[in-house]
């Protein structure tokens, strides 16, 4: 596959990295075009994370896999998404719905017991981990050689 990042030598994109101003969505295009490819390694399309921006957008995650699949570019990927949208939103929505998953924690207690094992587990020492952006992006470092 053209675009595929191979997910077992490098992570996704961060999910803070923005497309048509949307979080998640540059991240979610990796690692459905590295599944596609075969090479996704431990990530996932169409994970809880992928989840929120497709409930948000009302995209089919089939049919944007489907476009993964032809090959289509990110810029191409933000077009079809504008054209295939359930939900329309404006620059405004895009930019308040980002800002808000950039900075998202836990909610749930679950969750929140996850989120600190996790934590725990890869990085005590750091005080600045604060959301799901700082833990996923703490995460992906230390899965590929980092030190916390």
């Amino acid at each position: 596959m053209k675009h595929a990042p191979d997910l077992t030598k490098r992570p996704p994109r961060s999910v803070r990295v923005r497309l048509g101003g949307y979080v998640i969505l540059p991240r979610m295009l990796d690692k459905g075009r590295a599944e596609i490819a075969g090479t996704g390694g431990e990530y996932h399309y169409n994970c809880p994370l992928d989840q929120h921006f497709l409930k948000f957008t009302g995209i089919d995650p089939l049919a944007l896999r489907e476009q993964l699949a032809a090959g289509m570019g990110d810029g191409e990927i933000l077009q079809w998404i504008g054209a295939h949208a359930m939900h329309p939103r404006t620059d405004l929505e895009i930019a308040q719905w980002s800002a808000y998953h950039d900075g998202r924690g836990p909610s749930a207690v679950e969750q929140r017991e996850w989120f600190q094992a996790l934590h725990r587990e890869i990085g005590s020492l750091r005080e600045d981990i604060a959301s799901w952006s700082d833990l996923l992006d703490l995460d992906d470092y230390v899965s590929f050689g980092g030190k916390a």
